[in-house]
C-alpha cells in the first residue's frame, strides 16, 4: 500500500476548493490498450475436496475464476451468523437475502455459542446449524460454513470458550489444543452430515481460521494444514477450503483458495479523526490486498497470497456491506459509501463478490455477554449484544437504503457474471498516484477478446469528487478501438456504474452502452439501468440496421454505426431489435430510482422484475411486501401476471405504469403508543480511560453506567393483525451508550453514531422480568472517540450530554400475494 502523502492530500484539497461544476471545454479522452490476449485459465493449482453432486453436477475452480457445471461463475456471497438472529426469524430472512441476488450465504461457526461449557455442545434453538442450513437449501443458496476454530467476528476471545483461552495454547500445532478443535470439528461434521454437496445439499466450502499470519514451529501453513486436515477428517468434505488473504497471511499453498475483503473505513483504527481516502475505492493493478483490514496479530514474513496472485482466483469474502460500531471509533456509511466500492472490485478482477455482514445480529447472552471487548484482552469495544454492522438487512430484518444501491449490481452478475468471471484486468494507460489523488479519474476494463467492461468510480467517501466535464473512452481491442461515447460528456460528481463494450445481445452485436445491463427476462426482453446526470446511449454495428424501433428514442444508421440515443429512461420500451428471422428483443432502460427498486425472481411460473418502495422478496412462489410505517403497498410487476394473485388482503391489480402491472393496498393504519416516563436524571460521566491493547478509549467500565439518565417505556399492548409483520421501537438518543432493559435483564444496546437504533418488539422475552426500561449514558463533550462530523451533536458549552429526543413504535405493514 502506497504512503499517502500530506502534499498530495494538499493538492486534492486544492483542487476541490477550485473545481466548480462541469463547464464545456476540452474533450477528456481516457485510454486503455486491452488488445493483449487474455491468457487462458490453468487447472489443478487448487485441491479442492469432493466436487461432484448426484446428478452430475459439479464445481470447480481453476487460477481465474470458479465454475458451476463446467462454466464460468461469479456469484454473490452474504455473511449472516445463525447464532445472533432468532431461529424463528431464519426462514424469512434467507428469502430476504435470495431476493437481493445473494447466491451463496456464509456464516461463522462461533466456537463459544455452541460449547461454553466443556464437552457440552448446544446445537438447538438459535444456534440450530442444521436447521439453518436446510432451509439455506429450501432457498437456493448455496453454504459457506467458516469453522474456524478462531473467527474474530467482534466475539468474546475471538470465539474461543474461556475454557480453552484459560487452559492451554491457542491458535498452533499444541496437541491439547488439537484435540479439542478436533471434537468441535467433528461436531460439526455431524452436523452437516446429508447437507453437503457431494450429498446433495448447499455446502460448497469451509473457511479454516481467519486472518492468519502466524509463523514458526507449529504455526504458519503447517497449522492451516493441520486444520484442514482435521476437518476432512471429521467428514467436513466440501469443494472449496480457503482461508483469509490479508494481512500477509500464511497458507499451504494449493491446499485452500485465499479470499479477500476491504472497508471503506477502519472503525478498529485509534484516530480521532477522518481516516485519509481508503485505498478501497481506488482500482487495483497488482496488489489483492486493500489496505488494512483489522487484523489482530502481525506477521513477520511477506504472506502466501502475494505468492500464489498467478495460482488463485481473486475471491472476496469480507467487503464492507457496512462497518460496526466500535467504542472508540463510530463509523456510519452512506449507501453510496459502500456501492460504490462494487465497480472497484470487479474492475480490479474480484471473482466472488462476498460481503461482511450483509445481515445483522445479537449477541446471546449466556454466563457472560459474549462481544469483543479490552476487558477481555480484545483490542476493540464493541457493543455488548447489538451487531448491527450497518448491513444491508438490519438485525430485525429491516431493509436498509444501502440494499437498494446494491442490487442492480447483483442482477447484472447473476445474468451476466459468467462473461465477466474470465475476463482479464486492464490498466488504464494514466491511473491515480495514489489513493488520495482525487484529481485522476478512476477507471478500469476487464476484456476478453472483442468483449469487454468498462467500470467506472467517481464516490470516495468523505472527499467530494468534481463533476467530470467532456468525457470520452478509447479501448483499444484486438479487433479495434472502441470509442464510447459518440460525443463526449459530463459524469456528475459522485457516479459509478459498469458499462458493456462488444456485448452480445442474441448474436446482434452491442458496440457499446452507456447504461448497465440488469437482466436478460425470458421473454426476450433486455433491462439496463441509466445512471443520473448521464445520457443514454447505444450503439449497434452495421449488421443492425434496419432492425432497430423505437418510438421514444432517436435512430440514427447513417453511419458505420446505429446509435440509438435520446431515450428517457423509464418503465416503458426504449427500443426493439426486430432483425430477419430472430425473435424480437425489447430493450428496457430503467432510470435510477426504479433499478434500485428492482428484485427479481420466479413468480406465478415466471422469471419477472418487481418494483417497488417496499421491502419486497419471493417465499415458496409467494410475492411479500413489508412496509415500515407506511400502510400503502405499491408494486409493479414485469410481465404482467397471469390470473389474478390471491392476497392476503384486497388488492387492486388492473393499473398499469408503461409495460409494469401495477398492484396495490391501502391497509389499516396501526397506530401503537408508547408512553416515556423519567426514572432519573442523568450524573456527571467519568472521564474516558485511555487503555487497552490499542492505547485508546476503552468502554466505561460497569459501575461507570450509575451515572446514565433512565426512562421507563410503557408500550400500549398491541394487537395483532395479520396485516403487521413486526413491531419496531424506534429510538432517538443523544449520549453515549444506550441500554434496553426488561426488567434488570439487558435486552440490546447502542453506542451513538447518528444511526437510529430499532429494535423489534418481537425478541421481548416470553418471560418478561418487567418494565422496559431505557438507560442513556452520557456523552462527555471531550469524549476521545470518533463522530462522523455531520452526526457529532452540539454540546452548546455543555459538559455532557444525555437526552431522549424521540421514541415511538413502527409497525412494519406486510402483503403476501400468492400463486
Amino acid at each position: 500500500m502506497k504512503t499517502i502523502t500530506q502534499p498530495t492530500l494538499l493538492r486534492t484539497a486544492v483542487l476541490l476548493a477550485l473545481a466548480g461544476p462541469a463547464t464545456a471545454g476540452a474533450e477528456q479522452l481516457l485510454t486503455v490498450d486491452a488488445s493483449a490476449p487474455a491468457p487462458d485459465p490453468r487447472t489443478g493449482t487448487i485441491k479442492l475436496g469432493t466436487a461432484k453432486a448426484p446428478g452430475g453436477h459439479a464445481l470447480g475452480i481453476n487460477n481465474q475464476y470458479l465454475t458451476r457445471d463446467g462454466q464460468p461463475w461469479l456469484p454473490v456471497m452474504g455473511e449472516f451468523h445463525y447464532s445472533r438472529s432468532p431461529a424463528a426469524s431464519w426462514d424469512a430472512e434467507l428469502a430476504k437475502m435470495k431476493s437481493a441476488g445473494i447466491d451463496v450465504v456464509a456464516t461463522y461457526l462461533i466456537w463459544n455459542h455452541h460449547e461454553a461449557n466443556e464437552g457440552k455442545f448446544d446445537w438447538s434453538g438459535n444456534r440450530d446449524l442444521r436447521r439453518f442450513v436446510r432451509l439455506a437449501h429450501k432457498h437456493g443458496l448455496d453454504v459457506v460454513v467458516r469453522i474456524g476454530p478462531w473467527s474474530h467476528a467482534e466475539v468474546r476471545y475471538g470465539g474461543f470458550p474461556d475454557w480453552v483461552v484459560d487452559a492451554m495454547p491457542t491458535r498452533g500445532n499444541d496437541p491439547t489444543y488439537l484435540h479439542y478443535v478436533e471434537r468441535f470439528y467433528r461436531e460439526i461434521g455431524r452436523q452437516l452430515d446429508g447437507l453437503l454437496y457431494k450429498q446433495g445439499g448447499p455446502v460448497i466450502g469451509a473457511q479454516i481460521e481467519n486472518e492468519y499470519n502466524l509463523a514458526g514451529p507449529g504455526h504458519g501453513a503447517e497449522h492451516i494444514r493441520t486444520l484442514k486436515g482435521l476437518a476432512v477428517k471429521a467428514g467436513i468434505d466440501v469443494p472449496y477450503y480457503t482461508v483469509t488473504g490479508w494481512d500477509q497471511t500464511l497458507y499451504p499453498s494449493g491446499e485452500v483458495t485465499p479470499v479477500f475483503g476491504g472497508y471503506p473505513d477502519e472503525p478498529w483504527a485509534t484516530s480521532t479523526k477522518e481516516l485519509p481516502p481508503k485505498e478501497t475505492y481506488a482500482f487495483r493493478f497488482g496488489t489483492r490486498v486493500s489496505g488494512d483490514l483489522g487484523a489482530q496479530t502481525r506477521a513477520s514474513q511477506q504472506g502466501t497470497a502475494e505468492t500464489d496472485v498467478d495460482s488463485t482466483p481473486f475471491l472476496g469474502a469480507e467487503y464492507g456491506a457496512g462497518l460496526p460500531a466500535m467504542y472508540r471509533r463510530r463509523t456510519l456509511v452512506s449507501s453510496d459509501d459502500i456501492a460504490s466500492m462494487l465497480p472497484v472490485q470487479l474492475g480490479s478482477g474480484v471473482n466472488l463478490m462476498g460481503y461482511y455482514m450483509f445481515h445483522g445480529g445479537r449477541n446471546p447472552v449466556a454466563g457472560t455477554t459474549l462481544e469483543e471487548s479490552t476487558k477481555s484482552g480484545g483490542y476493540n469495544d464493541v457493543p455488548a449484544i447489538n451487531y448491527d454492522f450497518n448491513a444491508p438487512l438490519g438485525p430485525d430484518g429491516q431493509q436498509r437504503p444501502v440494499l437498494a444501491a446494491l442490487r442492480p449490481f447483483h442482477w447484472f452478475l447473476h445474468d451476466f457474471g459468467a462473461r465477466l468471471a474470465p475476463m482479464t484486468v486492464r490498466r488504464p494507460d494514466v491511473v491515480p498516484t495514489d489513493p488520495a489523488d482525487l484529481d485522476t479519474l478512476r477507471w478500469s476494463v476487464r476484456s476478453r477478446g472483442d468483449a469487454a467492461f468498462l467500470f467506472y468510480n467517481g464516490h470516495v467517501r468523505q472527499y467530494p469528487t468534481p463533476a467530470r466535464a467532456q468525457v470520452r473512452f478509447a479501448i483499444k481491442l484486438p479487433g479495434g478501438t472502441v470509442t464510447l461515447p459518440r460525443k463526449p460528456i459530463d459524469l456528475p460528481a459522485e457516479a459509478y456504474f459498469a458499462w458493456p463494450v462488444n456485448f452480445n445481445m442474441d448474436g446482434l452485436k452491442l458496440t457499446y452502452a452507456t447504461a448497465q445491463p440488469l437482466a436478460r427476462l425470458d421473454d426476450g426482453t433486455w433491462v439496463f439501468a441509466a445512471q443520473d446526470g448521464v445520457p443514454v446511449e447505444f450503439a449497434f454495428g452495421d449488421k443492425a440496421r434496419g432492425c432497430v424501433h423505437a418510438a421514444r428514442a432517436h435512430v440514427d444508421d447513417t453511419s458505420d454505426a446505429v446509435v440509438v440515443d435520446a431515450i428517457e429512461p423509464g418503465l416503458d420500451t426504449a427500443f426493439t431489435l426486430r432483425c430477419d428471422g430472430k425473435a424480437p428483443q425489447s430493450v428496457l432502460v430503467l432510470p435510477q430510482a426504479q433499478a434500485r427498486q428492482t428484485v427479481l425472481g420466479t413468480f406465478q411460473g415466471r422469471r419477472r422484475l418487481v418494483l417497488s418502495d417496499a421491502q419486497a422478496y419471493f417465499d415458496g412462489g409467494r410475492l411479500v411486501l413489508r412496509s415500515a410505517g407506511e400502510p400503502h403497498v405499491r408494486a409493479a410487476v414485469y410481465p404482467a401476471l397471469a390470473t389474478t394473485p390471491k392476497a392476503s388482503t384486497v388488492m387492486k391489480t388492473d393499473g398499469r405504469d408503461g409495460l409494469f402491472q401495477v398492484l396495490e393496498a391501502t391497509l389499516p393504519a396501526h397506530d401503537v403508543v408508547v408512553t416515556v416516563k423519567p426514572l432519573r436524571a442523568a450524573q456527571a460521566a467519568r472521564p474516558i480511560r485511555i487503555g487497552g491493547n490499542a492505547n485508546a478509549a476503552v468502554q466505561p467500565d460497569p459501575e461507570a453506567f450509575g451515572a446514565s439518565a433512565a426512562w421507563q417505556l410503557d408500550v400500549a399492548a398491541a394487537k395483532g393483525t395479520r396485516d403487521v409483520d413486526s413491531l419496531l421501537l424506534d429510538i432517538d438518543f443523544t449520549g453515549d451508550v444506550a441500554r434496553l432493559f426488561d426488567g434488570t435483564r439487558m435486552i440490546d444496546d447502542w453506542y451513538y453514531n447518528g444511526q437510529r437504533w430499532q429494535f423489534d418488539l418481537g425478541n421481548l422475552p416470553a418471560k418478561r422480568q418487567g418494565p422496559l426500561t431505557l438507560t442513556v449514558l452520557p456523552l462527555r463533550a471531550d469524549a476521545p472517540i470518533y463522530l462522523p462530523r455531520e452526526h457529532r451533536p452540539d454540546f452548546d458549552g455543555k459538559p455532557q450530554l444525555a437526552e431522549l429526543n424521540a421514541v415511538k413504535v413502527v409497525p412494519v405493514y406486510r402483503v403476501e400475494i400468492g400463486r
